[in-house]
């Protein structure tokens, strides 16, 4: 998960620009019902990219379909990536502990 918001934070400042366009940026809103309504994918990850952008997953354990966007401060939100394949991890953290 951490090597997907990483990779989407290093794109996030060519990504508004290249994906306005390609047009595939639109209101919050509307990209929010847009992959609920049609591929079922909810909210799975958020982070704060530079410049104020948010960085979000979505994603459907139903479908195993997935979505990376960016939000710019202004409330444009565009796709990054999608794919299939979505599986969601629950590993455990490495210990960092000297002791």
């Amino acid at each position: 998960m951490k090597l997907i918001l990483v990779s989407a934070l290093a794109v996030c400042i060519a990504v508004p620009a290249k994906a306005q366009q390609n047009r595939k940026c639109a209101p919050r809103a509307a990209v929010v019902d847009r992959l609920a309504s049609t591929y079922g994918e909810s909210r799975r990850s958020i982070g704060l990219g530079e410049r104020g952008m948010v960085i979000k997953t979505f994603a459907s354990p139903e479908t195993g379909t997935w979505t990376i966007t960016v939000t710019t401060p202004n409330g444009l939100t565009c796709l990054v990536a999608s794919g299939q394949g979505w599986e969601e991890l629950a590993e455990a953290l490495p210990n960092t502990d000297d002791a």
